[in-house]
């Protein structure tokens, strides 16, 4: 099946051409006909798959070949389209700006951490439409500066990601203000009992889609697990990076000061790295993924919630230097690698306290991960667990001044479940210019101005 096959109209068709793409990928091949025939949808897919070109794609048509007749100067706001981070909702403006760059349709992304005022200026003129974080959004509504009383299609992608990240009562505020009659998508890569509550509370008879067995990871990701102490973490992933000459890696730390630290530790052993998290800045967010998508940074220490929308073309090696504390986390971070049917590896460096952690990665992706031991860094067999120091996890991507995210501060020993609790900032933004150009298949590469 060809992109000229899904009724897609031929300005859409030619954009996507003119970026090498003219085979759907099967979420893409199942959904834009589902969004086309306007009715809502219910999808899931694995990370990497082109969910986000599975629905801007569709929008776009929908909205480019139904025009509206605005009763005032201002364009309405017509999709409205939420994600829980701001490098997502960066990169997701982008595909839009992308593949509508024929079509009379216009858009912007808002999220925190920068200043509002550029973004009341925007709103003023209208857009049709408006990618943002749900912080964000609630901060105009409150404020007055945008009105969502036109709005035809609502997405909430990466939903899973923003019910983790503590999203829902903001989500909830956000539904209560939009039209009734209205086409809802809702898009995840995982589909848990969580999400499937809010679906039928969104839903009106959806269409189903899910292209991979639920919580399943890439079949063309090679994995591993190193085991090592935990004291050793470090001088075991600057030893791989030097010695098979990695380039361009994508690391993973479950706290903020845990990727801090580990840049640190890589700076002296002449390893370029720098860290995305909640606590830096929007501009420091911005130069470390613009450089490490441009090859120029070798490595990116990020916590989960910051790294949601990295999205690069042949990202070779992902690394666990701390396994994550939930799960379905796991499937996320090595999704950032083997994308849009290139391979990659995911390797994860697994110490004495992390073994409860790894069974249960095991059981959701139901296959046992083959563990290779480095020679030099041979775990003690008799080292002890002990307890994990969870705190605003994953990263608080946040900046803005309001979200959610993360778990709250706590601690995990081998086989205890993770506190709950505290809800990280997270707040939206807006952001237009975006760095490299997205890549379809999975429609889109990654975008700009990160979260």
């Amino acid at each position: 099946m060809l992109f000229s096959e899904l009724g897609l109209s031929d300005a859409i068709v030619r954009a996507v051409t003119e970026h090498g793409y003219t085979t759907p990928t099967p979420i893409q091949a199942q959904a834009i006909p589902a969004v086309l025939a306007g009715g809502d949808l219910l999808a899931g897919a694995q990370t990497g798959t082109g969910k986000t070109a599975g629905f801007t794609l569709p929008v776009l048509h929908r909205l480019a070949t139904s025009p509206t007749n605005p009763t005032g100067s201002q364009r309405p706001i017509r999709a409205l389209i939420l994600t829980p981070t701001r490098e997502l909702a960066a990169q997701v403006e982008e595909s839009v700006r992308l593949y509508g760059k024929y079509l009379p349709l216009t858009s912007a992304v808002i999220f925190g951490g920068v200043g509002i005022n550029p973004q009341i200026k925007i709103l003023k003129h209208g857009v049709d439409i408006l990618v943002c974080t749900p912080g964000r959004l609630l901060d105009h509504m409150q404020q007055g500066t945008v009105n969502l009383t036109h709005v035809e299609i609502l997405i909430l992608d990466e939903a899973d990601r923003m019910l983790d990240m503590g999203f829902i009562r903001d989500i909830k505020k956000i539904l209560a203000v939009l039209p009734k009659k209205r086409q809802n998508l809702l898009f995840s890569a995982t589909f848990s009992d969580d999400i499937k509550i809010l679906a039928d509370s969104l839903l009106n008879s959806p269409a189903m889609i899910e292209v991979a067995r639920r919580n399943s990871t890439v079949e063309v990701i090679q994995q591993k697990i190193h085991p090592v102490d935990r004291d050793r973490k470090h001088p075991l992933l600057a030893h791989l990076i030097k010695t098979y000459s990695w380039p361009q890696v994508l690391v993973f730390t479950r706290t903020k000061h845990g990727a801090n630290k580990l840049v640190e530790q890589l700076g002296k052993d002449g390893i370029t790295g720098m860290a995305i998290h909640g606590n830096k800045s929007q501009s420091a967010r911005t130069k470390a993924l613009a450089e490490f998508k441009d090859g120029s940074l070798q490595v990116l220490v990020a916590t989960d919630i910051a790294a949601r929308g990295i999205d690069i073309d042949q990202l070779p090696h992902v690394v666990n230097y701390d396994l994550p504390n939930v799960p379905e986390d796991y499937v996320h971070r090595i999704g950032r690698t083997g994308r849009a049917g290139a391979t990659g590896e995911a390797v994860s460096l697994v110490c004495v306290d992390e073994h409860q952690m790894l069974k249960d990665i095991e059981k959701l992706i139901k296959r046992e991960l083959p563990k290779e031991i480095i020679a030099g860094f041979e775990p003690d067999p008799n080292a002890r667990p002990q307890a994990i120091q969870l705190r605003s996890g994953g990263g608080g991507a946040g900046g803005g001044n309001r979200g959610g995210g993360g778990r709250s501060q706590g601690q995990r020993t081998a086989g205890k479940a993770p506190a709950s609790g505290a809800k990280p900032n997270t707040g939206p933004a807006r952001s237009g210019n975006a760095s490299s150009p997205p890549r379809p298949a999975s429609p889109h590469r990654s975008g700009g101005r990160g979260r």
